[in-house]
């Protein structure tokens, strides 16, 4: 059972540039501030910045649904249909993320927090 769509990853090209737009938004600093990727809390929600999503096939914005088996998850939804985007990786400090696309295309994540 997923809890619901908790994080947003937008792909960005200059992050820099989309870390100062989403903190002017948002109103406050990154809590996770690195080269590789850029997230913002807005109370239990997350918005992160990918510089390299585009490069990995994210065409805009992917929302990550939560999910307390992420390996279960992903092989129920291969099960039911969908196609692999993006296997199941850890993404540092015990998190991990992966992605499907539907029948038309849509990208939809997966991310099981630490």
């Amino acid at each position: 059972m997923a809890s619901g769509v908790k994080t947003f990853i937008y792909p960005v090209k200059d992050l820099d540039r989309a870390k100062s737009l989403f903190g002017a938004l948002i109103g406050s600093e990154p809590t996770v501030d690195s080269p590789y990727y850029v997230q913002f809390e807005i109370g239990d929600q997350r918005l992160g910045l990918d510089p390299n999503g585009h490069t990995r096939g994210f065409p805009g914005s992917v929302g990550y649904w939560e999910v307390e088996d992420i390996n279960a998850r992903f092989q129920e939804l291969l099960a039911a249909g969908a196609t692999e985007h993006e296997s199941p990786k850890d993404i540092g400090n015990g998190a991990h993320i992966a992605s499907v696309k539907d029948a038309d295309g849509n990208v939809i994540g997966l991310i099981q927090p630490a």
